[in-house]
């Protein structure tokens, strides 16, 4: 027994030479002691030593676990490769079917529009032609009339000309029996 207690005299000792030193600056090894019994625990109280470990064991767990779900997945979609494969040939064969059908409408809806436009164009070159004829209907049937005018003043010109006419020589003959 004596050989276990000398050292708890020079531990007393220690210890007071600890608790003698000023509380402002503790001694290199308080420090260390300190900072090794804060992070041997994290926030929840647990140790972190065991932590790991605990951990580690889920984590195998759950690895394992999915390495069969992949395996198992893997084992289903090697046997579904060619019912895959012959659908999605069939599904290409379906759209390119549909592909041909929305090229073929696109064609046709093109050429009714050209169709329409041409037709339009018509229209609207018929519609200045009529409106040039109809101009050039005016103008004739304006020029027509001033014709028509002039011809009335001509007519009447032309008449009064004979009558003139008709009382110059009758002016004529009587100054003749008058000088006679």
């Amino acid at each position: 027994m004596s050989t276990y207690y000398p050292r708890t005299k020079d531990l007393t000792r220690t210890r007071k030479s600890v608790t003698d030193s000023p509380p402002s600056s503790p001694s290199h090894t308080d420090k260390n002691y300190r900072h090794e019994r804060l992070s041997r625990y994290d926030s929840s109280g647990e140790s972190v030593t065991d932590k790991p470990l605990g951990r580690t064991s889920s984590y195998t767990r759950r690895e394992t676990r999915l390495a069969a779900l992949n395996r198992q997945e893997q084992d289903c979609t090697t046997k579904d490769y060619k019912k895959m494969y012959a659908e999605a040939l069939h599904e290409n064969e379906k759209l390119k079917s549909r592909l041909q059908d929305s090229k073929q409408e696109l064609v046709k809806i093109r050429s009714q529009l050209e169709k329409v436009t041409q037709r339009h164009d018509r229209i609207s070159e018929r519609s200045t032609v009529l409106e040039s004829e109809k101009r050039e209907k005016q103008a004739l049937e304006k020029r027509v009339s001033n014709m028509e005018d002039e011809l009335k003043i001509l007519t009447e010109l032309k008449s009064d000309n004979q009558r003139l006419k008709d009382e110059n020589g009758a002016l004529i003959r009587v100054i003749s029996k008058l000088s006679k």
